[in-house]
């Protein structure tokens, strides 16, 4: 081989190693573990309350919806009362700003709910107003369509919460995204009676939720990159999320509960409602340590 030839081969040989030494050296990348631990929480949030109501709306288990509900009352209360409101209260954030954020919280939960758009009011075909079936059908069918909307939105909102909430503690997101589920179930319950009413398939159904509570990943992948370089933010987000789950709690899920007032009926509703709140501290004991 001539010496010119192999030369220049030598020199591209040690090129190429350099470079390969230089990208070996070059620092990979790193995926924020927060991040990945939002994505992984609302993904799991949408899909385990879309299956979990799709479950319980196709096989019509009413009883398991109603001891689903007494369950959904002491995670939520729990984990507002005993977790997001004192790591909220534990910042710098002055209290008497924290507080007037819980009343304006309650009171925009309240209006929210008025104008149907936090909770949706069901339409009803046999509503005693005289509707022709073209009709009922027709505003079934919007019924439906606002649902979806409505739901993207809220899934939407619920992934900034678990943003705010693991940006915080990782305890804390973890139990936010388990009080979401918590009550996601029996509100997609009703959603689905509502889109099946609407002439929905099941298989309709369950995709088109499906698609809308991963509007959750989307509001947490928002939240984390909003959030994170506005801190300061975090408690007041996690107290406007804590005053959300206390009216949910307090103002419907608890009157339901009310409607059953037998012995018999009520034992039930205490003991799942302690297994809520125990659930939240088991998961959470080690949050304050510190």
């Amino acid at each position: 081989m001539p010496i010119a030839a192999w030369s220049r081969r030598a020199y591209n040989n040690g090129l190429w190693a350099a470079c390969r030494r230089a990208l070996a050296l070059r620092p990979r990348p790193v995926i924020d573990p927060t991040l990945v631990s939002i994505l992984l929480a609302t993904t799991l949030a949408g899909v385990v309350s879309i299956t979990a109501a799709a479950v319980f709306s196709f096989a019509l288990l009413s009883k398991m919806v109603e001891r689903l509900v007494s369950l959904s009352v002491g995670i939520m209360l729990s984990t507002s009362l005993l977790h997001a409101l004192p790591e909220a209260f534990e910042s710098q954030a002055e209290p008497h700003t924290l507080f007037a954020v819980l009343l304006g919280g309650l009171l925009a939960f309240f209006l929210l709910e008025k104008t149907a758009i936090l909770r949706h009011s069901h339409h009803h075909e046999d509503d005693g107003h005289g509707h022709h079936h073209g009709h009922d059908k027709k505003e079934a069918g919007k019924a439906g369509w606002m649902i979806l909307v409505g739901d993207g939105l809220h899934n939407f909102t619920d992934g900034i919460l678990i943003a705010a909430a693991f940006l915080a503690d990782p305890h804390l997101g973890l139990v936010t995204g388990l009080a979401i589920i918590a009550h996601e179930i029996p509100q997609e319950i009703g959603d689905f009676i509502v889109l099946l009413n609407a002439g929905f398939s099941r298989t309709r159904a369950y995709v088109y939720n499906l698609i809308c509570s991963l509007m959750a990943v989307a509001g947490g992948t928002l939240g984390y990159f909003m959030l994170e370089r506005g801190m300061e933010w975090i408690p007041f987000v996690l107290v406007f999320a804590s005053s959300g789950f206390i009216y949910i709690a307090v103002s419907d899920l608890m009157p339901q509960m009310q409607r059953r007032a037998t012995l018999r009926e009520t034992i039930p509703q205490v003991i799942l409602i302690a297994a809520g709140v125990l659930i939240v501290l088991a998961l959470t004991r080690h949050a304050h340590g510190h």
